[in-house]
């Protein structure tokens, strides 16, 4: 077999360890090489972006193997698709030590996986390290996407909880984030729900044109936190004047949610995080949904009501197997409600501005929950679990979850049922109700891990 490799990377995560796990991955593709005599070719450096070079190298081979070393958006995986080569993804995982996601490669693999399925490209996945990875078991198919669609949900129906929502997206989802995708009239006719189509320029105008007055609520909910002199005090009011823009677009035009493009203009044309922003905004009860996910906004809407609780829209960034668990995270987004420890600030763990809020959620029974667009049907995604006290996993917003149905079923759920990367949490078992919601919706559930 010809194996034709597009390592991929971005220099925005930690470059030295990324290369470092690319060596072992390599290592292990040699030696499997060199045993069954398989022929390498393609790049064996991290791709930092899009590559028709190496694209032109691959080309040929029998079997494309993208090496999911850090995250990456889907772009480039669904242009080396185009190729019409069969296609196989190894991402890496890494340790949970407290300290910033350093290669965040899971979170590449579910958008990858999201948008291969939306564009029905089938492939072969591997999550693992280097030396425990069954790298002839991906080549023999045995990891290949079985698609999953979900049941009936065969339960009494129930009316859309909120059928009249209306949504300020702002600004669009970020290039290669398939997961975000929308269309506003099949929207409508799904859920009821509307978006207006805003700039970004509109949340940081009105939260430049604020007056002081405006901002005092939110530097009130912030005086506590005991190392917010540690932060950037320019940065943190810009920070906390988006708190203030947003509250004020809401009062003025009824908005329900927001669907929000937060990087990298808030950093790299404003200056300041919207990840602390939408934490207050959350715990208010004003769902906020990062990278302008318009349907991740309906879903945290749908289950806060169910929930009467606020919700987190977090990524899942990590399963471990070996221990039966996974990791929840974003940047530092959760509402505050979420934790029984004191919430720390902190800064953006790639673009180092200010403000998030830092601390592990708390223990307790969670549900998990996506209106979902998996292989362009509708359909929802449930889950359920337990979120366990432990130590933080990664900085930011994080918890340590044991799943219903374990670790090894949830993940292998999440891949063959091409869901996308954000999933909305709240505290309870709600997972009846919202099969009732679905059942009035005529959709199909996807339950993790049953």
């Amino acid at each position: 077999m010809k194996i034709g490799l597009l390592p991929l990377g971005r220099p925005t995560f930690d470059v030295p360890y990324a290369e470092e796990k690319l060596a072992g991955m390599l290592a292990d593709i040699d030696a499997l090489a060199s045993q069954e005599g398989h022929e390498v070719i393609g790049p064996r450096a991290l791709l930092m972006e899009a590559s028709p070079e190496a694209l032109s190298e691959v080309a040929s081979a029998d079997l494309m193997l993208v090496l999911q070393v850090t995250f990456t958006d889907a772009s480039f995986v669904v242009e080396a698709a185009g190729l019409g080569v069969p296609l196989a993804i190894w991402a890496v995982p890494e340790p949970r030590l407290g300290g910033r996601l350093r290669l965040n490669a899971f979170c590449g693999l579910n958008l990858a996986g999201h948008a291969l399925g939306r564009n029905g490209v089938g492939f072969g996945w591997l999550y693992a390290d280097p030396g425990a990875a069954d790298l002839p078991g991906l080549l023999a198919g045995l990891y290949n996407v079985a698609r999953l669609d979900g049941l009936a949900p065969g339960v009494e129906a129930v009316e859309m909880p909120v059928p009249d929502l209306k949504i300020a997206r702002i600004g669009e989802r970020p290039v290669g984030f398939d997961t975000c995708d929308y269309d506003k009239a099949a929207l409508k006719a799904l859920t009821g729900a509307s978006v207006d189509e805003l700039a970004l320029d509109d949340m940081f105008d009105a939260a430049r044109g604020l007056d002081d007055a405006a901002v005092a609520p939110y530097r009130a909910k912030v005086a506590d936190v005991p190392n917010l002199e540690d932060m950037d005090a320019g940065e943190l009011d810009r920070s906390l004047r988006l708190a203030g823009a947003l509250e004020m677009l809401r009062s003025e035009n009824s908005y329900d949610a927001f669907a929000i493009r937060c990087w990298p203009e808030t950093f790299t044309e404003y200056g300041g995080a919207v990840c602390g922003p939408v934490s207050m905004m959350g715990e208010a009860r004003v769902p906020c949904a990062c990278e302008a996910d318009v349907y991740g906004a309906v879903t945290q809407a749908i289950l806060q009501k169910i929930a009467d609780a606020p919700v987190f829209l977090a990524d899942l960034v990590d399963i471990d197997m070996n221990d039966d668990t996974g990791v929840v995270w974003h940047c530092g987004q959760a509402p505050l409600s979420m934790t029984d420890d004191e919430p720390m600030a902190t800064v953006h763990t790639n673009r180092k501005q200010a403000l998030l809020y830092e601390f592990t959620l708390k223990p307790g029974r969670v549900t998990f929950f996506r209106l979902s667009q998996a292989y362009g049907e509708p359909k929802i995604v449930l889950g359920g679990g337990e979120m366990l006290r432990s130590e933080m996993a990664f900085t930011g917003t994080s918890g340590v979850v044991r799943f219903d149905g374990g670790a090894a079923r949830v993940l292998s759920d999440v891949m063959n049922s091409g869901l996308e990367h954000h999933l909305a949490i709240a505290y309870g078992d709600h997972r009846e109700a919202l099969r009732g919601i679905a059942a009035g919706m005529s959709l199909n559930v996807v339950e993790l891990g049953a």
